[in-house]
C-alpha cells in the first residue's frame, strides 16, 4: 500500500504541469501558457511596460515558466487588458495544478524590498476568495494605473479558485510596494503548489478540493 503511493506520488511528480489559455473578446486577445514546475523564464508582452516587469518578477521569483501576449484596448486604458489578464492567468494555475493531489495546498510569504514589506497568503482550495489590505501613495507607477493592481490579484484568485490575502504592512514608494506583491505571491503561489511526499491524495479532510 505505501509503495502503491510512493510510486502515484512519483508519477505526479513527472506529470508536466503545464496549460495554455486563450482568450479573445472585443476587448482584449490574451494567449498565455504557464509551467509550474519551471526554472522562472518568461516572456512577456502586455504593452504596459510596468506590467510587463511584475509579471516577469512573479515567474522568476516563482520558478513559473511563463509566455504571455496580450493585444488589449490601451487606447482606452489599461483595465481590460489588466484584468482580462489575471483572468487567464488564474484560468491557466487552476488548470496546470490538474486534480492537486500531493501538492501542499498552503503556501505564504512574507516579502521585504526596501521601505516595503508585504505578506502574500494562498490557499489552493477551490473556494475563491480576495482580500486586500494595501493604499498605495501614488496613482501610476510609469503606465500602469496603480488601482488595477487589485482588480488583476482579485481576477486571478476568483479564476483560479484561490483564496488569497494581500497585505502591505508598510511602505513608501508605490513602485516597491507593488514589486514585493508580486514577488510574494509568486514565491506564496510556489510553496502551495509544491509537491509533498507525505501527501496522499488531496490535503482535505473532505477528500477533494
Amino acid at each position: 500500500m505505501k509503495r502503491a503511493a510512493a510510486e502515484g506520488r512519483l508519477h505526479m511528480k513527472k506529470t508536466a504541469r503545464t496549460a495554455n489559455i486563450k482568450r479573445k473578446t472585443r476587448e482584449t486577445d490574451i494567449d498565455l501558457t504557464l509551467a509550474l514546475d519551471g526554472a522562472g523564464t518568461s516572456e512577456v508582452r502586455t504593452g504596459i511596460g510596468f506590467f510587463d516587469h511584475m509579471l516577469t518578477g512573479f515567474s522568476r521569483h516563482g520558478f513559473f515558466d511563463l509566455t504571455l501576449r496580450a493585444d488589449g484596448d490601451l487606447e482606452v486604458d489599461g483595465h481590460h487588458t489588466v484584468e482580462d489578464t489575471g483572468i487567464v492567468l488564474g484560468q491557466a494555475i487552476r488548470e496546470a495544478l490538474g486534480d492537486k493531489a500531493g501538492i501542499r495546498r498552503y503556501g505564504s510569504a512574507i516579502l521585504p524590498m526596501d521601505d516595503a514589506l508585504c505578506l502574500c497568503a494562498v490557499d489552493l482550495c477551490g473556494r475563491p476568495y480576495f482580500v486586500f489590505d494595501c493604499e498605495f501613495p501614488a496613482e501610476r507607477v510609469g503606465d500602469l494605473e496603480t488601482e488595477l493592481v487589485r482588480e488583476f490579484f482579485y481576477a486571478v484568485s476568483y479564476s483560479a479558485g484561490m483564496n488569497l490575502h494581500i497585505k502591505m504592512f508598510h511602505g513608501d514608494n508605490t513602485h516597491h510596494m507593488i514589486e514585493a506583491m508580486f514577488k510574494a505571491f509568486g514565491r506564496a503561489l510556489d510553496g502551495a503548489a509544491a509537491f509533498d511526499e507525505r501527501i496522499a491524495g488531496v490535503l482535505s479532510t473532505k477528500g477533494a478540493l
